[in-house]
């Protein structure tokens, strides 16, 4: 069955995505030992710092000067899906919300009408590296909810469903299911204007981690028309039905048919990203996506007279200090604690 595989492109940076996904990015960094503002304790000379995306000792500071990761940036019209699977995030933004998630939380994060955010990456500890490890997923939203009320929810890495099958050898397959569903586990709901919360857009974005050799057939999507693409980007091969893959890759594959899943010797990592088509028009600038480019006039417009809000802390890049733990402060005043 060959032609279970639509179509297969090179992992770049960031990743291509198909509709309703605008955007998916891997970011894998292997921090050193921090200091005292939460910053890298090495040198920082020879980057070009608020623009460091080359890989150098195998990190980046992206456009952080001092501690790595995103100072203050605005988005409108589409919904941020950050999974943290190592390291921490700090997360502020310009309605005086704050977090900071990591060690397998997700942030699910609904720009709607606009919002700027941070995005920082803090090096906690002094004596040992800090690897950060994450994945950052765009999703859009139909036309009718593009200027929803901003609002970001956490689903902390506890409450999120795994899934593991055994095959007739015991190797393993775990799934993480961050949205959608599989079998009887379903994902906790998204914020209640995304394009996921709506029961016949059938979005899934599921983690696969297979034991070397393990194999599991992932079951055909529940709607018809999906779009569906495993990110192949962990392991030196994979089999999806009779074909072997041997370099990393997005592969594109049809959502009504079950595939067989193979992993190589050395086991292997998938990311699913599935969903049914919003199929409007995409009018994109940076961080504004609309549906027509008057709008998009309109959104850079709006962010430059209001700056969605303003920005109410006092650097563009905040940290929430080496003792904070996990954490969320919504808008609203409610605060959710977890454990370190």
């Amino acid at each position: 069955m060959s032609d279970a595989v639509l179509e297969t492109r090179p992992l770049g940076f960031p990743w291509e995505t198909s509709d309703p996904f605008l955007f998916c990015v891997h970011h894998d960094d292997a921090y050193p030992a921090g200091n005292e503002r939460l910053g890298p304790a090495a040198s920082l000379v020879g980057r070009n710092l608020g623009q460091d995306f080359e890989l150098r000792d195998g990190w980046r500071m992206y456009h952080g000067e001092v501690v790595p990761g995103f100072p203050q940036h605005p988005h409108r019209g589409f919904e941020t899906v950050t999974i943290a699977r190592r390291g921490l995030i700090d997360h502020s933004d310009s309605l005086g919300a704050a977090a900071r998630f990591g060690r397998g939380d997700v942030q699910w994060l609904t720009a709607g009408g606009g919002i700027v955010h941070a995005e920082m990456f803090p090096l906690l500890d002094r004596d040992a590296g800090n690897p950060v490890e994450l994945f950052q997923i765009w999703l859009n939203l139909p036309a009718e909810d593009k200027l929803a009320e901003p609002h970001f929810k956490m689903l902390w890495n506890q409450d999120i469903p795994r899934v593991t099958h055994a095959d007739a050898a015991g190797r393993e397959t775990e799934i993480t299911i961050v949205s959608g569903q599989l079998g009887g586990e379903r994902a906790p709901a998204p914020p209640p204007r995304s394009w996921a919360a709506r029961p016949d857009s059938d979005v899934a974005i599921w983690c696969i981690r297979s034991q070397p050799a393990a194999t599991w057939t992932l079951p055909p999507a529940s709607t018809a028309g999906a779009t569906r693409t495993l990110y192949f980007f962990q392991g030196s091969s994979l089999r999806l039905q009779d074909r072997v893959f041997a370099t990393h890759a997005a592969i594109a594959i049809r959502s009504d048919l079950p595939i067989r899943i193979e992993a190589g010797d050395d086991g292997c990592e998938l990311l699913l990203l599935q969903g049914r088509p919003i199929g409007e028009p995409v009018a994109q600038y940076g961080p504004f996506v609309r549906n027509t480019r008057a709008e998009l006039d309109q959104a850079v417009a709006d962010y430059r007279r209001t700056r969605f809000g303003g920005w109410p802390w006092p650097v563009d890049d905040p940290v929430h200090g080496r003792d904070a733990g996990r954490f969320a402060k919504h808008a609203d005043g409610q605060i959710e604690r977890k454990e370190r």
